[in-house]
């Protein structure tokens, strides 16, 4: 079974920030209303059955799970510090949600006119002074570079502010409950261990917005926060998300008061957006194509080839002696090429797709042959909440580059088991032998009326 035949893959889907704020209608978490219907999937050439609420709910096989889509967000496009932040912020409103209803009450509800009026109120007012650190400023002291005082962030000091208490629902360790997902062996959203730092750079965020942290100590999961502002909100953080400065302090301002979900209100519609109205369609374009990028060009060149063979065994016959019947036979090369050049301009390898194959990523190739411990390792901190996605230390990197042409041409193959995603390859697979059936009657029969050379 195929899709309709006038199907096209999803087109891919350029970073601009600025379509992100201005078409945005609200996202799906927080009660907005995002368009995320079928018929908008299938407009986007994405059936319901790849939709990301199917990939994030866990609803699909290989190579379109939530793991697939964590993995091109870090290895090819480099941003999957968003699909993080999601994660969690979907695990976290799901634990908010389980406390008791006295805690909940200790961190209320920030409404959308908190909202509205604090976004205002920032629109208003100048943008704060960059501030640098005690460090920074005694270096240029007495200097033209000198910062004002005022500007000073003395992060060593004992301010109380600067060290968010453990919240009352946590023990010696994190300060996190358990959390539902499969991916945290630890039983934790966070890590523990990295508590001294996360503290400085948070009080270092919220003085930088001109903000006078006096957090409500009692409040469920603020230790949390400080660690989610030190990794996602903080200028210069290691997951730094793509906030505008006014989105960054609005955001602030409202942590400042509560841990309540609602806080997360704005950013969450931005992140969620971006998720479903870029990442998901590019993930989707990416993992039609069943074969790595050599094995593409491979393809390509065959397809040329065939192409080039028909014209040259058509022209062959044209100006030789022969009836105009043997120049049907130029009709093999020019069937071949086309249906392998159109298949490969859409990234998909004819020869793969004939037994249901893909080629494995560069970084499942070497899973086996490397430690288990350091695999189960680098699964698990693209799916950690702390840390960086930087992945240039890991093995396979290297081992890859060193890979020659050839062996990546004829990697290591494994079945896609998405049924969803075969249904869709098959649809290319036949726009490209009707394409084929087509283009070649014209040629031929291009050749076909040409008179006879007789020059042999």
């Amino acid at each position: 079974m195929v899709y309709s035949l006038t199907y096209r893959r999803p087109p891919h889907v350029d970073s601009k920030r600025g379509s992100v704020t201005s078409e945005r209608t609200g996202a799906s978490i927080g009660g907005s209303t995002l368009d995320n219907s079928q018929d908008s999937c299938i407009n986007y050439g994405i059936p319901e059955a790849l939709s990301f609420d199917r990939i994030i709910d866990g609803g699909t096989c290989p190579p379109c799970t939530t793991r697939d889509f964590m993995n091109y967000l870090i290895y090819i496009e480099h941003a999957a510090e968003n699909l993080q932040f999601f994660l969690w912020y979907k695990d976290y409103a799901k634990r908010f949600d389980l406390l008791s209803e006295n805690e909940r009450k200790l961190a209320p509800v920030w409404t959308a006119e908190q909202a509205e009026a604090q976004a205002l109120a920032i629109k208003d007012n100048p943008a704060p002074v960059k501030t640098v650190s005690a460090e920074t400023a005694a270096i240029f002291k007495g200097s033209d570079f000198a910062a004002p005082k005022a500007t000073v962030v003395e992060m060593g000091r004992g301010n109380p502010f600067h060290t968010p208490p453990i919240t009352p629902n946590s023990g010696d360790e994190d300060s996190v409950a358990p959390s539902e997902y499969p991916w945290s062996d630890s039983g934790s959203t966070l890590r523990s261990g990295f508590r001294a730092p996360h503290d400085k750079k948070a009080a270092g965020a919220f003085e930088a917005a001109e903000i006078k942290l006096q957090p409500f100590t009692i409040q469920p999961f603020r230790e949390e926060i400080s660690r989610i502002i030190a990794i996602y909100i903080a200028d210069g953080a290691p997951r730094q998300l793509n906030l505008s400065s006014k989105e960054r302090a609005a955001l602030l301002h409202a942590l400042a008061v509560t841990t309540h979900p609602t806080a997360f209100r704005q950013v969450i519609h931005t992140v969620e957006w971006t998720l479903r109205h870029q990442a998901h369609q590019n993930f989707i374009r990416w993992t039609i194509c069943n074969g790595n990028r050599p094995r593409v060009i491979f393809a390509r060149g065959l397809g040329v080839g065939g192409i080039v063979g028909g014209i040259i065994a058509a022209v062959l016959i044209v100006l030789s002696g022969l009836g105009r019947g043997w120049r049907v036979l130029s009709a093999i090369g020019f069937m071949i090429g086309i249906a392998t050049l159109v298949a490969a301009w859409k990234g998909m390898c004819v020869v793969l797709h004939g037994m249901h194959h893909r080629h494995l990523r560069p970084w499942e190739l070497f899973a086996e042959d490397d430690d288990a411990s350091s695999v189960m390792e680098m699964k698990k901190d693209s799916f950690d909440t702390l840390g960086t996605n930087s992945y240039e230390d890991q093995p396979w990197v290297a081992k890859y580059e060193k890979r020659n042409i050839i062996r990546k041409v004829f990697d290591r193959e494994v079945w896609i088991q998405e049924p969803a995603l075969r249904q869709i390859q098959d649809t290319i697979f036949l726009q490209a032998v009707l394409s084929s059936v087509v283009f070649t009657a014209i040629c031929v029969g291009i050749f076909v009326a040409l008179p006879k050379g007789h020059f042999y």
